[in-house]
């Protein structure tokens, strides 16, 4: 192979992709923002690395309030009768059914809370939180947890909403302690809260809880974000959105309540007042850490001055008090409590990756030490994030694998921005009801699907998602009727959705089929027997390694634009040398050893992004697909391939292909 300008893979490779919460089925922006790119990848690494190295993980997020919220509802709304389990259970099946339609190639998509994964996932629980107290990197603090008067219990984090108070945000959807946007605070920060169980307001009342000390990884942070800012596979969205928290902390005070803060300035911990500039509303107020900034707000509060607070690092919670939820170990006079279900959904694809490997076949994977992939120089790990978890994924989860001292190498982060749905924000619980995946493969092919989402640029920025068949806008009202034309009805529209499979159902399997039907015809059913022209061989190699660089940045949209030029080109080529050669055999040959170097190179290429389609091509090509699709054998033409299992061209027999056969297929109705 050659190694001119070519980047480098590691030994071995973890991809990861999100774990969703055991609530509900997956809808497309879980499939196409997160499981198709992190797919792409991982199909293009066992490729290229071999399959043995490569361990592609997820599952079901079992635990939490969101689960518990969840199933209270099922319960009391519709007369539920299975365990929290069993209704965990139904949506993980689920979900597992939408991720296999897609062609998801996970080793394992488990659940955290389900066996065989549990027990793996509830020791590792217990070994961590242990070593993080034992490496002195957790702090014991009792705060204020919020309690429904009115239904005498304490309420989980799903439980009460409110509006965000970080300074800028404005979400009106704000959990106990994070908002819909991802911003972390206080639970006694929580803007107007209600509890969802009796539309009161609830009281805060204090509770003793484990906190990762993440503010001392303050230093070790903005070193890695300098070191992430020279990786060219880190994307600057992470580096940007992490030093967002790297500040110190900050109270922003109304201007109005200028006078009230002077009276009581005095009071606070060591502080710097910024003025506002121009015509902002409030005033800065800076501490030196996050302590000295918690009292002040205790004194503003009891002022009656209103302040909002500004992003910093703040001791992470992995602890809480609710009942489903991994057993927390019992340390010092604190017992009882579970852990937190973002902590733990950090360190699943670990208990993940040991399930994997304890339940594989001898010999499936190069080693069976999950430290052979986890703490190794030699092994990467890729964690495929929307923006929204950053916060989680590449600030307390960086810090806790240092403070572990376990060798855990450090991820690399791909966080692509939202994908929208008709131009707006997509969400399961918000105003926009998004389709559930398993809806669109009514009107699509899951391989039209996996292209167009792939073509979206999500590494660039937020692209809407708009299916026409889906578009419920109006496009025009009817000459005859005056009624509106909705743009799904519409024949005029064309659908943004099938922009890709004009490219597969059309330019790529014209390619295949000619290929097959005229060695068929010309050649006795084998591969042709003439050399690919010099200039053919060139730019199957250049397609080639411009297809490995942009897959290695996680480029998938360039990657596709890469293949779908060369692939253009070859067609044309072909469509022009089989015309001129009409009568001369040996001149239709040259131009099928030609198109046949064409395909093979546009078939790997594409498998990663269409892998159904493209692993039928191989088999009518009679090759084993590993083989095939071995980036060992990247720069070998067909014949090289034949030459390999030993066979010349002429014994190199080809699967004959039924008429009008179609390896990309079209939905009925769509043009």
């Amino acid at each position: 192979m050659s190694s001119e300008n070519r980047p480098t893979f590691p030994k071995r490779a973890i991809i990861t992709g999100g774990m969703p919460y055991g609530n509900k089925n997956l809808h497309f922006g879980h499939i196409g923002g997160v499981f198709v790119p992190a797919d792409f990848f991982a199909r293009f690494l066992r490729d290229r690395i071999g399959a043995e190295n490569v361990l592609f993980v997820s599952g079901t997020d079992c635990y939490g309030s969101p689960i518990m919220e969840g199933y209270r509802k099922k319960v009391e709304e519709e007369g539920y009768e299975g365990s929290i389990t069993d209704y965990v259970r139904i949506n993980h099946d689920l979900q597992k059914e939408a991720l296999d339609a897609y062609g998801i190639s996970l080793d394992i998509y488990q659940g955290s809370g389900l066996e065989p994964a549990k027990s793996f996932h509830a020791k590792l629980s217990h070994d961590l939180i242990s070593r993080l107290y034992e490496k002195g990197h957790l702090l014991k603090l009792s705060t204020r947890q919020f309690y429904d008067v009115e239904a005498g219990q304490f309420l989980n984090g799903r439980q009460v909403i409110g509006r965000c108070p970080v300074q800028g945000c404005k979400s009106e959807k704000a959990y106990a302690d994070e908002c819909d946007l991802g911003h972390q605070f206080d639970p006694e920060e929580l803007i107007a809260p209600v509890s969802q169980l009796t539309g009161t307001k609830p009281e805060l009342r204090p509770v003793d809880n484990w906190y990762f000390d993440l503010p001392s990884f303050r230093d070790y942070l903005e070193g890695l974000m300098d070191e992430w800012d020279a990786n060219s596979q880190v994307r600057s969205i992470v580096t940007q959105t992490v030093r967002e928290s790297l500040v110190d902390p900050v109270i922003y005070v109304q201007n109005k309540f200028r006078a009230d803060f002077d009276a009581v300035s005095s009071q606070l911990p060591e502080h710097t007042v910024i003025e506002p500039e121009g015509n902002q509303s409030s005033f800065q107020v800076t501490f030196a850490d996050w302590k000295d900034r918690d009292d002040a707000r205790e004194i503003l509060e009891k002022a009656g001055i209103r302040f909002r607070t500004g992003k910093t690092l703040l001791p992470f919670r992995l602890t809480g008090n609710i009942d489903w939820g991994v057993p927390s170990p019992e340390l010092e006079d604190v017992t009882g409590l579970t852990v937190w279900v973002w902590p733990e959904s950090l360190w699943a694809p670990i208990s993940f990756t040991q399930t994997a490997l304890a339940l594989a076949p001898e010999g499936r994977y190069s080693s069976t030490d999950w430290r052979d992939w986890w703490c190794t120089d030699e092994a990467s790990v890729y964690q495929f994030i929307g923006q929204d978890n950053i916060y989680f994924y590449c600030v307390a989860q960086p810090a806790m694998w240092k403070a572990l001292d376990w060798g855990l190498i450090q991820d690399t982060p791909i966080a692509n921005y939202h994908i929208l749905f008709m131009n707006k924000k997509a969400s399961s619980s918000g105003k926009i009801k998004p389709p559930m995946a398993a809806e669109l493969l009514d009107a699509y092919t899951p391989e039209q699907l996996r292209a167009h989402w792939l073509s979206l640029g999500l590494d660039l920025k937020a692209v809407s998602f708009s299916p026409k068949a889906f578009d419920t806008s109006v496009s025009h009202k009817d000459k005859k009727t005056g009624e509106d034309v909705l743009v799904k009805d519409d024949p005029r529209v064309v659908d943004p959705a099938l922009k890709e499979s004009a490219f597969l159902t059309n330019i790529f399997n014209r390619l295949a089929r000619s290929c097959l039907y005229g060695a068929a015809n010309a050649c006795d059913g084998h591969l042709p027997v003439s050399e690919p022209h010099a200039e053919v061989i060139e730019e199957c190699r250049r397609a080639t390694l411009d297809f490995e660089r942009c897959a290695h940045g996680f480029d998938a949209h360039s990657a596709l634009a890469v293949a779908e030029e060369f692939a253009r080109a070859a067609n044309k080529r072909w469509g022009d040398a089989s015309k001129a050669a009409k009568g001369d055999d040996a001149a239709y040959d040259q131009a099928l050893a030609d198109a046949f170097a064409a395909l093979r190179t546009i078939t790997l290429l594409m498998h990663p992004a269409v892998p159904m389609g493209c692993e039928t091509i191989c088999e009518y090509l009679g090759f084993e697909r590993e083989l095939f699709f071995s980036w060992q054998h990247a720069f070998e033409t067909p014949a090289e391939l034949a030459a390999t299992r030993g066979e010349t061209p002429e014994e190199h027999k080809l699967v004959a292909l039924p008429p009008r056969f179609d390896f990309f297929k079209k939905l009925e109705g769509q043009r």
